[in-house]
């Protein structure tokens, strides 16, 4: 009996090169203590700028998340817009997800991108391992704006 197999659509298919490009920067940079998230966003004009956080040896309070480093790429390139951010954290050799499962972005994440991008799809964890998209927007209801 043949496979009933559905074939995925373009958007799956560049939300999988995304997730794949975040866990490959991860894997290429990957150092225990200093860096264990990996980030991609696409800009506007379909180019993909991955990052790693940077967490500080010694000093807690100045750790970077990678997805903010990854937003600062896209926006020092010169793109007019951005399409979509994930980032994926290392799980451990036993773990479901070695190369990295989907994380949501922190509070000070979810600021920057509405500040930068509130349409901006954010790809997320979901139940039993499904993706859930939002916008930016959508992850930080009733934010402050000064008036």
């Amino acid at each position: 009996m043949a496979s009933a197999r559905r074939a995925r659509t373009r958007s799956e298919d560049r939300e999988l090169q995304l997730l794949e490009a975040a866990r490959s920067v991860l894997a290429r940079r990957y150092r225990p203590r200093w860096h264990s998230v990996g980030a991609a966003i696409r800009g506007a004009s379909g180019r993909i700028y991955t990052a790693v956080n940077l967490n500080a040896r010694y000093v807690g309070r100045v750790d970077v998340c990678a997805e903010a480093i990854a937003l600062g790429m896209a926006v020092a390139a010169g793109e007019k817009g951005l399409e979509a951010i994930v980032a994926v954290q290392r799980g451990s050799r036993g773990s479901r997800s070695p190369r990295g499962r989907i994380v949501p972005p922190c509070g000070v994440c979810r600021e920057m991108f509405n500040d930068y991008a509130p349409e901006m799809t954010v790809l997320l964890p979901g139940p039993k391992g499904t993706v859930v998209r939002k916008r930016a927007e959508e992850l930080l209801p009733d934010r402050y704006v000064d008036p």
